[in-house]
């Protein structure tokens, strides 16, 4: 008999988003297909039963506790309430909504830290809605780790993998201005950052030997330090520190021959020095079946790899592919932790 999949927490994300329509489209795609895990999701059971009025369509959403969402699952969107209410008007984001948005993070957080669910499935947020809020933290990634970190008592460094069956990707400076990128690029980050891919690529998505390839951060990889040092300086020093460390990694290579398809087969993973660097070739290769991952954390988390998409939230456009991809990739990562 296969085993059941597992439960996982699923957040509303922005609630002038498209994040609500596409939880409900999730839950119809995991209705019909036994493989795709149950999930409880986090949310404003209001915000949640408007868009789906808004849908035209007839989805059931029921209130419930964490331990009752399996069972409830097959026969409605079980939804665990938010003590924040959301506004949650369509295409136009509210920093009233910061305060459900947040919430629903943090309790995901708290229900797969206390074991109640084997992972967690982040919809979009908007960062600048938060900031005006006062949120303090550069993103979403950023914020899980000190989730993390808050409640494990440990040190933690989140690091975001974006990834697809084509391309698995890894920014090494994430959400910072690209003049800030050459003084906050450090040897021990790119290393630190190394470490964790490798780790996690073995422990929870099987790969035996992890191979990484590390992308310059100038024009062709500086051109023997004609176009920048960085490559020399900071780098390839990395680069000899991964390898000492006994994992196989390769570079500085220049970032404009790395994403083809003859050069991917030679690589698990592309560690890359800037944010775009990393995430234009997967959004080209994969922008409908990407998924971001966060590694170096004491739980599993995915998420779509686009964005709140206000322009066509509650006209019926959005694209379930990518929080679809989120959900079976969560529930295949969190199957094998509890192997």
């Amino acid at each position: 008999m296969t085993a059941a999949p597992p439960l996982l927490a699923m957040t509303q994300g922005d609630p002038a988003g498209i994040g609500p329509e596409l939880a409900l489209a999730a839950w119809e795609a995991a209705r019909a297909d036994p493989a795709l895990p149950r999930f409880a999701l986090l949310a404003d059971p209001d915000l949640m039963r408007r868009r789906e009025r808004l849908s035209g369509k007839t989805i059931p959403v029921v209130e419930c506790a964490a331990h009752e969402a399996a069972s409830l699952f097959a026969d409605a969107l079980p939804v665990i309430p938010l003590s924040a209410r959301a506004i949650g008007t369509p295409g136009a984001p509210d920093v009233g909504d910061a305060p459900s948005t947040i919430e629903a993070i943090e309790r995901a957080v708290d229900l797969v830290m206390s074991g109640s669910v084997a992972g967690v499935v982040t919809n979009p947020i908007a960062k600048d809605v938060l900031y005006r809020a006062g949120f303090a933290h550069p993103g979403h990634t950023e914020f899980l780790g000190e989730l993390a970190a808050q409640r494990s008592h440990e040190t933690v460094h989140p690091v975001m993998m974006l990834w697809s069956d084509e391309l698995a990707v890894v920014p090494v400076t994430i959400h910072v201005a690209l003049k800030d990128v050459p003084r906050l690029l450090t040897r021990e980050l790119i290393v630190s950052t190394g470490k964790i891919v490798a780790a996690d690529l073995r422990a929870r998505f099987g790969v035996a030997r992890p191979r990484l390839v590390v992308s310059g951060l100038n024009p062709h990889a500086g051109e023997n330090g004609s176009l920048g040092r960085e490559e020399i300086e900071t780098i390839a020093p990395a680069v000899a520190a991964l390898v000492a460390a006994g994992i196989d990694a390769r570079g500085p290579l220049s970032a404009d021959t790395m994403f083809h398809g003859a050069a991917r087969a030679q690589y698990d993973a592309a560690l890359c020095m800037t944010h775009d660097q990393a995430l234009i070739p997967i959004k080209t290769l994969a922008f409908d079946t990407g998924v971001n991952v966060t590694l170096g954390l004491p739980f599993v988390r995915t998420s779509p790899d686009h964005g709140t998409a206000f322009d066509i939230a509650g006209k019926g456009l959005a694209n379930p592919s990518s929080l679809i991809a989120a959900l079976r990739l969560a529930g295949r990562l969190a199957a094998r932790a509890a192997a």
